[in-house]
């Protein structure tokens, strides 16, 4: 199907576009058919480009990269593998399948149909759910944008602009909805998040994490599994809204965000393998001979994975928060996976356990459970990152290492929440400010880590050779092999 659209403002006389709105923009959403969104988005699309080769991956906007792209949300064959330059990358807007008589199942609405429009007394709320969430999508790709320079295989560097892309998707997702339901105030909102970034003093991203710097592929991997995984359990949460197209959207979200996870637990897997294999070739863990051996000894390790933790533990927002019992109540987020949840999804005299401080103590006390659903949240959170920490630690196992990675306590390195104003350590107890200066670069990377870790940094783009603190992985993409030129970087 075919459409034409105006040049400039809409009305306005001036040369006429024509536009394949299904085969440049993929979408199960009549973008072809719905004349004032199709508006919205062409003025938005330039300025999105223009976000793109400005703060998008550098060095590479003009290389071929062998990247999926979502093409319907048919689970049998949702997406089509090709090289593309990634300024020419098709961004896709896909909601799930509609789910017949859907209702409301939680809150104050629960048993009520689900909204196909926005109800209007959640107007306020709802509009900031989406933008926050929107608003990390750019963020992230704006954090990765010199990691290309420094990849350490060409497997590695078509895994990196996979994750960059799909965010940039994820933004459109968000667009979507905000120039659909939101009018106005929508699409002076999707202008905001092209023109915040990641880190600037004026112009921050929404959050914190999203503020943070990653200048390494250590962190990029730990940022994927622990920081995109903060992700999949905000979409989840968000898939559960009775406002019937966010919940959609973010159930296919989730299906790329799934590959997001894969990257980061395979990445540190890997990692920790040649770690191993180096420490048994030189029959020692002594971190200065493993660090001259050209691997990551294992305390860096460590010290990252609390690092990325607990700064991603702050993305959940205080313990006790009145925002989040609202956002329940009123049937615009839920909790994760909801659905299979034992009660009467409306929480009004249920409780949860929270940790609070007493003194010098870390207790554990009951608050109503409607006010503490962030922190219900992070501890799904935590327990699914166990897991994959207990994946890791069988790498660990298997390659005869001694030392096993742990999570820290979740009060430790705190920015948000009942634990800001205290120093607690990575076994969760409270420390005093000299135990905390005296021990804290024990903990958290520190100047001379940092500079160790950016040393191993070199690229390497030789198709099916990988950098020397990085084992190969176990099987190439799309079942193309390992030596595959995943990216065409001469």
């Amino acid at each position: 199907m075919r459409a034409a659209a105006g040049s400039g403002r809409g009305g306005e006389e001036g040369i006429q576009m024509s536009i394949n709105y299904n085969e440049r923009i993929p979408n199960n959403v009549s973008l072809s058919e719905d004349k004032q969104l199709q508006r919205a988005l062409e003025r938005w699309q330039p300025k999105y480009l223009d976000w793109w080769r400005e703060m998008g991956p550098e060095g590479f906007q003009s290389k071929d990269v062998y990247l999926r792209t979502a093409i319907s949300v048919d689970p049998q064959g949702w997406a089509q593998y090709g090289y593309v330059k990634m300024p020419d990358y098709r961004w896709g807007i896909f909601l799930t399948p509609p789910e017949k008589d859907r209702q409301v199942n939680f809150g104050d609405h629960k048993g009520d149909p689900a909204w196909q429009d926005v109800p209007g007394e959640y107007r306020s709320l709802l509009r900031r759910l989406i933008v926050t969430q929107g608003d990390t999508e750019p963020a992230s790709v704006e954090q990765q944008r010199q990691l290309g320079r420094t990849c350490p295989s060409l497997y590695d560097l078509r895994n990196l602009f996979q994750v960059n892309v799909e965010e940039g998707r994820h933004l459109w997702a968000m667009v979507y909805l905000l120039m659909k339901h939101f009018g106005r105030d929508g699409r002076e909102e999707a202008e905001g998040m092209l023109e915040r970034r990641s880190g600037d003093a004026d112009r921050p991203r929404i959050l914190g994490a999203f503020n943070e710097k990653t200048p390494d592929w250590l962190s990029f991997f730990f940022f994927t599994m622990l920081t995109d995984r903060d992700g999949k359990y905000q979409l989840a949460s968000l898939a559960e809204s009775g406002f019937d197209p966010l919940s959609r959207s973010c159930k296919f979200m989730l299906t790329e965000e799934a590959h997001h996870l894969f990257v980061g637990e395979t990445g540190i897997a890997r990692i920790l393998a040649k770690t191993c294999e180096v420490m048994k070739r030189i029959n020692s863990d002594d971190p200065a001979k493993v660090r001259a051996e050209g691997a990551i000894d294992l305390p860096t390790i460590q010290k990252y994975l609390n690092f990325h933790i607990s700064v991603t533990e702050d993305l959940y927002g205080s313990e006790i928060s009145t925002n989040a019992a609202n956002a329940y109540t009123m049937g615009l987020k839920g909790r994760f996976e909801e659905a299979k949840l034992k009660d009467d999804h409306k929480l009004a005299t249920a409780t949860y356990p929270v940790p609070d401080l007493a003194g010098d103590a870390i207790i554990v006390r009951e608050a109503p459970a409607l006010t503490a659903l962030n922190e219900r949240l992070r501890d799904d959170y935590i327990v699914d990152c166990q897991k994959g920490v207990d994946r890791w630690n069988k790498v660990l196992e298997k390659g005869g290492a001694g030392q096993r990675l742990r999570l820290p306590h979740k009060a430790f390195h705190r920015q948000i929440g009942t634990f800001e104003q205290v120093h607690v350590s990575p076994e969760g107890r409270v420390l005093t400010e000299a135990e905390w200066t005296r021990h804290h670069g024990d903990w958290l990377p520190n100047d001379a880590d940092h500079a160790f870790v950016q040393s191993l940094m070199k690229p390497v783009t030789e198709p099916g050779k990988f950098a020397s603190w990085i084992a190969p992985p176990a099987r190439g993409i799309n079942n193309q092999p390992i030596e595959f030129a995943y990216a065409r970087v001469d």
